[in-house]
């Protein structure tokens, strides 16, 4: 079960890299053009309301033209920050005039809106793709801008007339805060399709509308635009990660599922080493792999090498020369010992500084690589055995080493089951 746990986690540590790899994975900056209508109205509060009344709101909503650029930075999959320069024009023009009030339009013309704003995608429709098609986004941000406003304006007291005869002009700068919220349709890798609604609450009352308004201007625009990613193409947009579906890569990825099959084959291998060191078929408490006198009868005191109590010495040592051991087992492409071969080395060692006999250790590779290169890997395989046994206090002229490549397969190279078998090195008394 220990074993299960730790593949487990290697399974995840795999997967990090490109699930979870940050920002440098990902194309972050886009592009941007739109287009659309501007209305002297809110959503709400004074200045103009969509849901209005002759009394709150007198204006008559009439559109004008409203249109821009922008430049945005992703930092993640739910946020990033829109630099925004528009140019446009907003109309204000009451409708019906009241008795003493002589205003009837204007209309302001933008010279430049510029304002910084953060967008924060709230929503992803296709949240089990690990690219989405559709993103529901909000905006909110601060910006200033210059305007020139034009005012028309009649003189009959009585608010019937609807010709204008006089006018003013003024010129002027403020801020503003940009509210919205959007929809962003992918049209292609690179190019997304927006559309959405902003409404732009100012700090001013001069924008339009009567002179000496009380309250601040408001205005608001619909539009659409084209956004197009920038960078490198064999990076995916982050605009479009969705994390949760991440979560689900292994239904998608071919190489993260190849990858997870090998390690569950791993983690079986593992845990098969394991049931054979725990197996005891005579039940004397001595692993069979560790144990010299298999078969001993039941209820007979053994000691720790499962041999009985004052057994005759000369039957210990004919057992102990029959006595075999469990390939030693490599990763791919490597020579580094596995911490779970310690124990059979450790054994191997003590039995061979008592006895004073010799070992042959016999390296082999799988069919990966070419001849050559597999020789060379199953001599290093067998010398790193040889190390280990040298520095555990056996003696060098004791250990021979010998690489065969992959010459003597015990398992098809054509699984990667068969190609973890061939990556051993064999201990031969």
């Amino acid at each position: 079960m220990l074993i299960s746990v730790f593949g487990l986690a290697e399974v995840a540590n795999a997967q990090q890299p490109t699930v979870f790899g940050g920002r440098s994975q990902y194309r972050t900056w886009s592009i941007g053009v739109n287009g659309g209508i501007s209305m002297a109205n809110t959503a709400f509060g004074p200045g103009g309301t969509l849901l209005h009344n002759k009394v709150n709101d007198p204006w008559d909503h009439k559109v004008r033209e409203f249109y821009g650029i922008s430049a945005r930075k992703q930092f993640s999959s739910w946020f990033g920050l829109q630099a925004n320069v528009q140019r446009g024009s907003v109309i204000g023009h009451n409708k019906e005039p009241r008795v003493g009030q002589n205003f009837q339009s204007s209309v302001a013309r933008f010279d430049y809106a510029a304002s910084l704003d953060g967008v924060f995608q709230l929503a992803t429709i296709d949240f089990l793709r690990r690219e989405n098609s559709v993103n529901f986004y909000a905006n909110l941000g601060l910006g200033y801008y210059e305007y020139n406003t034009t005012q028309y304006s009649s003189n009959d007291a009585s608010g019937s007339a609807v010709v204008t005869n006089g006018k003013t002009e003024h010129k002027d700068c403020d801020i503003y805060v940009p509210v919205g919220f959007g929809f962003k349709f992918k049209l292609s890798d690179r190019v997304a399709l927006n559309v959405g609604h902003n409404m732009y609450l100012t700090l001013g009352n001069d924008l339009y509308g009567p002179p000496g308004t009380s309250h601040n201007n408001r205005f608001s625009t619909f539009y659409g635009g084209l956004e197009f990613s920038l960078g490198s193409s064999s990076k995916p947009d982050l605009t479009w990660h969705n994390p949760v579906a991440m979560l689900y890569d292994e239904l998608k990825d071919e190489s993260l599922r190849n990858e997870l099959e090998a390690l569950k084959q791993r983690v079986s291998t593992l845990e098969g080493t394991v049931d054979l060191l725990n197996r005891d078929e005579d039940g004397d408490g001595v692993s069979d792999c560790y144990d010299k006198c298999p078969g001993t009868p039941a209820g007979t005191v053994v000691d720790g090498s499962g041999c009985p109590i004052n057994f005759p010495e000369p039957v210990i040592i004919k057992e102990e020369a029959v006595v075999s051991y469990s390939n030693i087992q490599f990763e791919f492409d490597s020579s580094v010992l596995k911490t779970e071969s310690y124990s059979i080395l450790d054994k191997l060692s003590s039995e061979l500084r008592s006895s004073g006999a010799s070992v042959t250790l016999e390296g082999h590779a799988s069919a990966e690589g070419t001849e050559a290169y597999n020789m060379q890997l199953s001599k290093d395989r067998a010398n790193s055995v040889k190390t280990y046994l040298v520095n555990s206090g056996v003696a060098a002229n004791k250990v021979n080493t010998v690489g065969y490549g992959e010459e003597r397969p015990i398992a098809s190279n054509a699984t990667e089951e068969g190609r973890v078998l061939n990556r051993r090195v064999e201990i031969k008394r």
